[in-house]
């Protein structure tokens, strides 16, 4: 499909500075730009490309002013990040929708399929299952025993989904997700053997979910591991049995959150952190790249760092000595050498 800038600009109530009529029917970044292509700047860091970019067509902020000529036709909106994004979830939504049971699909009789459904080759619907109206489910995917799935989700290849767990509507699972699997629950009989605990709880996701690709949620032992609405799982997440997600909290690609521990909504957490297990964390708490929690966070909205984790305030104070702990170390060891000449015993 084509759009011009007159289009564009009418959908996301912006105003066009050059062709209205100049049309764009794919998208690129600024720096890698070409003709019929649509670009944005959001970034300052970016501006010199705008200068050189071959895009058609360039969405900016309403108060960016030009320091040299701009071949492309700009189309000025409040906050061209978000309007780009709007962009592409429009451009998304344009694209021809699957639907229809693929023949080599496996549906349990009791199993209990809605209208516009997608079921690709070789997904397995089992027994009692109910999924919800207009939801793919692309090829090779399994859905256990009980489960339900909601309206409108969008589930990918490969995923696994076990029994008796629960998908909220509009939800979005990446290819290779395990959705289910049992906790790492074993009670120690001896020195060498291990008892398993039989994980008899399940999964819920809440509406408007999005898992990454290759993320395992452990289903709980009793009860459920909960994912609250509006959470965003980046790919490579591990969360562990009995946890529970707040509302609107995302996570970066390999972070790890332990068993029955509790996080807040509207919490941001960086990649690879680490969440131990049986605490709770706060609402609106904003984790760094590779922080370790070890403890229960009690204050809303803190910011923390390095592992083990600490406030900001205490990490910025903190990493202004160990930065300098290799120049230390030769004041140390010249004064345990000097101190060795002296006489004093």
């Amino acid at each position: 499909m084509e759009f011009t800038a007159g289009m564009i600009a009418e959908a996301l109530k912006g105003t066009v500075e050059g062709d209205p009529k100049a049309s764009v029917s794919t998208i690129a970044r600024i720096e890698e730009g070409f003709a019929g292509a649509l670009s944005f700047l959001a970034n300052p860091k970016y501006e010199h490309y705008i200068y050189t970019t071959e895009s058609t067509i360039v969405l900016v902020n309403i108060d960016f002013k030009p320091t040299a000529p701009v071949k492309a036709t700009l189309v000025r909106v409040a906050d061209s990040y978000k309007a780009f994004a709007s962009l592409l979830d429009i451009y998304q939504k344009s694209k021809p929708v699957k639907k229809g049971i693929h023949p080599t699909a496996v549906i349990e009789s009791s199993a209990k399929v809605g209208d516009g459904v997608y079921l690709g080759p070789y997904v397995y619907i089992g027994e009692n299952v109910v999924v919800g109206d207009n939801t793919r489910i692309y090829p090779h995917t399994s859905i256990g025993d009980n489960t339900r799935i909601g309206a409108s989700c969008l589930i990918y290849a490969g995923v696994k989904i076990y029994h008796e767990c629960v998908i909220g509507n509009r939800c979005t699972i990446h290819a290779g997700s395990v959705i289910g699997a049992d906790g790492f629950g074993f009670a120690p009989q001896s020195e060498s053997e291990f008892m398993k605990i039989p994980q008899i709880g399940n999964v819920v996701l809440e509406d408007n979910v999005e898992i990454g690709a290759n993320v395992c949620i452990d289903r709980a032992t009793i009860g459920s591991t909960i994912i609250r609405k509006g959470v965003k799982l980046d790919n490579l997440i591990q969360v562990a049995h009995n946890v529970e997600i707040g509302e609107n909290t995302v996570m970066a690609g390999q972070s790890g959150v332990a068993g029955s521990t509790k996080i807040g909504k509207n919490c941001m957490f960086g990649g690879q952190v680490g969440v131990t297990g049986h605490i709770t964390v706060a609402d609106g708490t904003k984790v760094g790249a590779q922080t370790g929690i070890a403890g229960p966070v009690k204050n809303p909205d803190t910011i923390l760092l390095g592992s083990p984790a600490m406030d900001l305030h205490s990490f910025m104070k903190s990493y202004a000595v160990f930065k300098r702990l290799p120049d230390l170390k030769v004041i140390v060891d010249k004064v345990e050498r000097d101190f060795k000449k002296t006489d004093i015993q």
